[in-house]
């Protein structure tokens, strides 16, 4: 099984599973979870440019733009 497929199947099953079994996942995972949510300094100040853009009226693209895009760049990936 892929890993991408390991990942479907848990989310998928953490959507529905006891909340008993969630916190027993997540006493599990606990000190990993919180070692990726720290952010370094650099990604704090552009998220927070980013923001401030948006709060602004800047420019953003929808959901399926996105999509639009990170398809083609995929697929110019797949050709080398």
């Amino acid at each position: 099984m892929t890993t991408l497929a390991i990942r479907k199947k848990l989310t998928d099953y953490l959507q529905f599973a006891e909340d008993k079994k969630v916190k027993a996942v997540y006493a599990l995972l606990e000190n990993e979870i919180a070692a990726h949510l720290e952010y370094s300094d650099d990604l704090k100040k552009q998220l927070d440019e980013e923001y401030e853009y948006f709060k602004s009226g800047g420019k953003m693209i929808t959901p399926l733009e996105a999509n639009a895009y990170i398809s083609k760049i995929l697929q110019k990936s797949k050709v080398k």
